[in-house]
């Protein structure tokens, strides 16, 4: 790449698009370890595990719901760091906020769900940080643009 390449075709999103493949490679992750366990369990998608009553120690549904649980939180947090990096948000901010998200997912799904019983001390660090970043991300990104609504 020429270093005129910049003037033609700008930059966008460098921080958010940098921090796409440690999450994209962890989803990878959590993906192939959903599929692993269905092999090893020999069970398909019409089969997949349910806890029983007082059983919290499937290890199908804890993959299950480490992948799902990854997909339901991540995707808002990128469209919210990607909207922030738009408007001109801090580096520093946008960095420590998607690296804080990386750890907290990792937390909350190998020393959480994974656990036995679904009761390791990741999951409620993963749950309380992801939420913490999420709003936070949302409130730094409203007041970027907060002259916009000077009314």
């Amino acid at each position: 790449m020429s270093a005129t390449a910049p003037l033609l075709h700008p930059m966008l999103l460098p921080i958010t698009s940098s921090f796409a493949l440690p999450f994209s490679i962890y989803h990878l992750f959590l993906q192939v370890r959903v599929t692993f366990t269905r092999m090893a369990l020999q069970k398909s998608l019409e089969t997949s595990s349910k806890p029983s009553s007082g059983n919290n120690d499937d290890p199908l549904l804890a993959a299950f719901r480490s992948q799902g649980n990854f997909v339901e939180n991540v995707p808002l947090v990128f469209i919210l760091a990607g909207a922030v990096e738009l408007n001109g948000g801090s580096k520093i901010v946008l960095v420590a906020a998607l690296g804080a998200l990386f750890v907290f997912r990792i937390a909350h799904a190998e020393f959480g769900l994974m656990v036995k019983g679904y009761g390791g001390v990741g999951r409620p660090i993963g749950f309380f940080g992801t939420a913490g970043v999420t709003v936070g991300l949302a409130g730094y990104g409203a007041w970027l643009v907060r002259d916009y609504w000077d009314l």
